[in-house]
C-alpha cells in the first residue's frame, strides 16, 4: 500500500485546496493529511487564520479523500511524521516548489500544480471571502510583495497591470497569475483589492481610480506628494466603503508596535525628541538617483524616518526645516527634515547618496529607546535608564521581508474589523503627505535657484 501524506491550514476552504486533496489522494492508496494549529501557522509566518481548527479538520473530512487527519503543531515534525508512518510519497502545491526538497532523503516529493481561476462565486457564500488582489506595477517592491501574499490566510494575488505589456507577462507567468494586462478597465473587473507598486509620482492616480471603481487599495509611499490628495483619496475611500491604507511595512510589524506601546506607556516618562536615520548608498543609474521630480533620499526613506514622529510626537508641528546635500542635477543625496513641537522636538534623516548611522532614538524625561539598524525592520531594541546597569531588552520576530503584516492587517480590515487602524491611521498618512509636499516645494525653488546662478 502506497501511503501519501500532505499539509497545510486549509483555512476558508475552497476549490484549490479541494483539488490538491483530490491530487494527492490519486498519488497513492492512502491519503494522511495535516492540518497546521493557528499557533504553529504564526510561528511560521502564516497570517490572518479565520476559521478555527475544529472548523477546517471538518472541512477536509467532508471532502473524503483523507484516510487519516493528523495535527501539524511543531517544525520539525514532517520529518517525524514521514518516517513515523511509513510515508512514500510527501505533496504539496506548486507554490512551494523546491522548500521541501529537503525531504527527498525520506521519501518521494511531489509538488502538485495549484489551481488557477479560483472562482469567487462559492467563496463569497462565507462570511469572509477570498480577496482577490491585483499588482499595478511590476518592479522591486512588487516582485517581493507576492511570495509574502501567499502567507496571509484569504488573500489571493490573481492579476498584475502595467503600461508596458511585456512587463506584465513576464511579471504573470514568473507568478503564474490568472491575468496580467495594460488594460486598466479588464484588470480592475478582475479584482477586489489593489497594491499600488507602481513609480511614486503615479500612486494618487492609481489609487483614486481604484477607489472610485470600489477597490480597497494598499498603496506604497509616498501615498501622495500633496496633502489635498491625500485627504481626497481617503473622502474617496470613505464614500465607496473600501479600506485605504498607504504600506509603509514598518507600521504593521510586531517589533516596531511594541516599540511604540512601550514608548507611550510612560516607562521613560514624556517624550521630548525623537531621531531617525534611513540611509543607503544606491547606484546613481537607479530610479532614486535619476528622476529629478520625485528621486532623491527624502521621497525614497522619508516615509519610513517620519512614521515614528507622526506616531510618537504628533502630527502638530509647529513648524519644519529641511536641509538638503544636493546633486548636480537638483536630486537631494541627503536630508534633514527638523521639526518643532510644543513640548518637545525631532529629527528625520535620510539619504541615497550619503551613509551615516541607521538608528532610531526616542528620548524621554526618565530614559530612552534605542533600536539599532535596520530598525525599520524592527526585531531588538533596548529601553535605557540613567543607570547603565538598568537596561531592558526586547526581541521580537521578523518574519521574510516584513510586507505579509501589512498584507494581514489590510485583509483583515477588508472583513470589517477595525482593530488594527492605529498602527498607522488615516491623519498620519495625511500629514506625511503634507510634509513631502513642503519638501518637494523647497527643493523645487533650490534647483530652479540653481539653473539661474548657472544660466546667469
Amino acid at each position: 500500500m502506497k501511503k501519501v501524506i500532505t499539509y497545510g491550514s486549509f483555512d476558508l476552504f475552497h476549490e484549490g485546496h479541494y483539488n490538491i486533496l483530490k491530487r494527492a489522494k490519486a498519488l497513492g492508496d492512502y491519503l494522511i493529511v495535516g492540518v497546521t494549529t493557528e499557533q504553529y501557522d504564526e510561528s511560521r509566518g502564516k497570517l490572518n487564520i479565520v476559521d478555527s481548527l475544529d472548523k477546517r479538520i471538518e472541512n477536509v473530512r467532508k471532502t473524503g479523500f483523507a484516510d487519516e487527519i493528523i495535527v501539524e503543531d511543531h517544525p520539525g515534525q514532517k520529518v517525524e511524521d514521514v518516517q513515523k508512518y511509513g510515508i512514500d510519497i510527501f505533496t504539496v502545491g506548486s507554490d512551494w516548489t523546491g522548500v521541501f526538497d529537503f525531504m527527498k532523503q525520506f521519501c518521494e516529493v511531489v509538488y502538485l500544480e495549484r489551481t488557477k481561476n479560483v472562482s469567487s462565486t462559492i467563496l463569497r457564500t462565507q462570511n469572509y471571502p477570498i480577496i482577490r488582489i491585483g499588482v499595478i506595477g511590476t518592479g522591486r517592491i512588487a516582485v517581493r510583495f507576492v511570495p509574502e501574499a501567499k502567507y496571509v490566510s484569504g488573500v489571493i494575488v490573481n492579476s498584475v497591470y502595467n503600461v508596458n505589456l511585456e512587463s506584465a507577462k513576464e511579471f504573470g507567468e514568473k507568478f503564474e497569475l490568472d491575468l496580467y494586462t495594460d488594460n486598466l478597465e479588464e484588470f480592475f473587473e478582475n479584482v477586489d483589492a489593489v497594491y499600488v507598486a507602481s513609480p511614486h509620482e503615479t500612486h494618487y492616480e492609481y489609487a483614486k481610480m481604484a477607489l472610485e471603481r470600489g477597490k480597497h487599495v494598499l498603496c506604497e509611499k509616498p501615498l501622495a506628494f500633496r496633502k489635498t490628495d491625500a485627504e481626497e483619496l481617503f473622502r474617496i475611500a470613505h464614500e465607496h466603503g473600501c479600506v485605504l491604507l498607504e504600506a509603509i511595512k514598518t507600521a504593521y510589524c510586531p517589533g516596531f508596535v511594541q516599540m511604540m506601546g512601550i514608548a507611550k506607556s510612560g516607562v521613560i516618562g514624556n517624550i521630548c525628541d525623537v531621531e531617525a536615520c534611513f540611509t543607503r548608498l544606491t547606484a546613481p543609474e537607479m530610479r532614486e538617483r535619476k528622476d529629478v521630480l520625485y528621486g532623491g533620499g527624502f521621497t525614497e526613506f522619508g516615509s519610513h524616518t517620519l512614521l515614528p514622529i507622526m506616531k510618537l510626537m504628533g502630527t502638530n508641528y509647529k513648524e519644519v526645516r529641511f536641509d538638503s546635500v544636493l546633486d548636480e542635477k537638483g536630486i537631494d543625496l541627503y536630508t534633514k527634515a527638523s521639526f518643532v513641537y510644543e513640548h518637545g522636538m525631532a529629527l528625520s534623516k535620510s539619504g541615497v547618496g550619503v551613509k551615516s548611522e541607521g538608528q532610531l532614538v526616542i528620548s524621554g524625561t526618565k530614559g530612552y529607546i534605542l533600536a539599532e539598524s535596520p530598525w525599520w525592520l524592527t526585531q531588538y531594541f533596548e529601553v535605557r535608564f540613567e543607570d547603565p546597569s538598568k537596561k531592558d531588552r526586547y526581541f521580537t520576530k521578523f518574519l521574510g521581508q516584513g510586507l505579509r503584516y501589512e498584507v494581514s492587517d489590510f485583509a483583515y480590515m477588508i472583513q470589517g474589523h477595525r482593530g488594527r487602524s492605529f498602527k498607522f491611521t488615516e491623519e498620519e498618512s495625511i500629514a506625511m503627505a503634507g510634509v513631502m509636499e513642503k519638501f518637494l516645494a523647497k527643493r523645487e525653488r533650490e534647483r530652479l535657484e540653481k539653473q539661474a546662478e548657472i544660466g546667469g
